[in-house]
């Protein structure tokens, strides 16, 4: 099913750029005002110039972030500070970090694949997406005429066949080689040899591929190839600009590690909070735990191990020393709340339940509500922290979503509400891109 291809690589020369740790950055829909400014600061050759640049007073069309990221890639190729791989390949990527005091190895492997429409199957999302987000990636794409960061997304390996295509090329003299500050490794190599190639695509060619993280970049590259195709003469699938740069990670890799998106909301009026817990009483069974101050993190883990396949949440802010833990009663007294045309599956989501029962029925609101702030955290100490320091008035903790769910929920042709997961570590931009024009 997925077409997926070798590619003539661009990216940094470590002959001149010695220390990689200066010069990549994480992908644009994590970079805040803040870090941009250091990235700025970091090195005159960080890639968040290309990422995600800064936006300036008295930007005009023919002078914005966008076309400054393109004089700028022409300056980087033309001292070398760039380079573009002369012979196409796939490149082996190891990202080595620390979770909770343990070390993970993540390997994925970089290559671009055809574009498909959402409805052929091919590529299937999990997630929702913000039009925002796709705006900005299709305004990059259309002066830089490049990926700069990768689609991440998943596919089965169940026999290991294709880890063991890996590893000989793994032994090597990586292409790139860099150790940053936070305890995080990034090596990558280059297979160039056909044959290893064909091997690899092989494998893939009668699998679909699950988008994990990136899916405003996908739909972006869909709407240019459209355009594009409207007024190319070449036939479809035969331009650069009908393929996308997409990491690929093995849906049983050890270092494949998908983090909760806790809710945090902040404007809700008294009235509305002292009518909760009335409401949710109407939902589910409410059991009031002190909260642990000195092991938060733990105390959370604990209390949503001891799930047993029914919706489990916490929540906290009604009472400064109580988590308070919501057990569904029944799944069919919230189905009339959750939009008809959504899967079985979406109905037991965690954040499905939160969302559509508890965000929006019972406090009435939508992620775009006038005076209400919704935000997302992906580490339950911060979410109660945040709470306790007064950001935010409540705090949704939810369990992290299973691999083998996106799969399910991406094959039954249903998508998670939007900000479900959080793959960490995201993947950095700036080791390998693509450039299609």
């Amino acid at each position: 099913m997925a077409e997926i291809y070798p590619f003539h690589g661009a990216h940094y020369n470590q002959s001149q750029v010695k220390d990689l740790a200066k010069v990549i950055c994480p992908p644009y829909d994590i970079i805040t005002p803040q870090i941009q400014y250091e990235l700025y600061q970091r090195s005159e050759s960080n890639f968040v110039r290309l990422e995600f640049g800064r936006e300036l007073i008295g930007d005009k069309e023919s002078d914005n972030k966008y076309t400054r990221a393109l004089i700028t890639l022409g300056k980087w190729l033309e001292q070398g500070i760039i380079e573009v791989d002369k012979t196409p390949a796939i490149y082996i990527h190891d990202h080595h970090f620390e979770y909770k005091g343990s070390r993970y190895r993540r390997r994925s492997f970089t290559c671009v694949v055809k574009l498909e429409e959402w409805s052929k199957m091919v590529v299937r999302p999990h997630e929702g997406t913000l039009s925002r987000p796709r705006s900005d990636r299709l305004s990059l794409l259309y002066t830089l005429k490049a990926n700069t960061s990768p689609v991440l997304a998943l596919y089965e390996d169940q026999s290991g066949s294709i880890a063991t295509l890996f590893e000989p090329h793994t032994r090597g003299e990586p292409v790139l080689s860099g150790y940053i500050e936070n305890g995080d490794e990034h090596h990558l190599w280059s297979i160039t040899e056909q044959e290893v190639i064909d091997q690899i695509c092989t494998q893939l060619a009668n699998q679909p591929l699950y988008i994990a993280d990136g899916h405003h970049r996908y739909e972006s590259a869909l709407a240019y190839q459209r355009e594009k195709h409207s007024v190319a003469s070449s036939a479809p699938g035969q331009a650069s600009f009908d393929f996308v740069m997409m990491t690929l990670v093995s849906f049983d890799d050890p270092g494949l590690i998908i983090l909760p998106a806790h809710r945090l909301v902040h404007g809700l009026s008294k009235l509305t909070l002292d009518s909760l817990i009335a409401g949710l009483s109407t939902f589910f069974t409410l059991a009031e735990v002190p909260l642990d101050k000195a092991n938060i993190s733990r105390q959370v883990d604990d209390l949503l191990s001891e799930n047993t396949g029914e919706v489990k949440l916490i929540m906290y802010g009604l009472e400064e020393e109580q988590l308070l833990v919501l057990k569904l009663s029944d799944t069919s007294t919230v189905r009339p709340m959750i939009p008809y045309f959504h899967s079985e599956l979406y109905e037991k989501l965690d954040v499905s339940i939160v969302d559509h029962v508890i965000l929006e029925e019972l406090l009435g609101l939508t992620h775009d509500a006038a005076g209400i702030s919704i935000a997302y955290s992906n580490d339950a100490l911060e979410a109660v922290n945040s709470v306790l320091e007064k950001e935010y008035q409540l705090a949704f903790i939810v369990n992290p979503v299973r691999p083998g769910l996106i799969k399910a929920i991406a094959d039954s042709g249903d998508r998670m509400p939007r900000k479900s997961t959080y793959f960490y570590p995201k993947m950095p931009a700036g080791l390998v891109f693509y450039r299609f024009e």
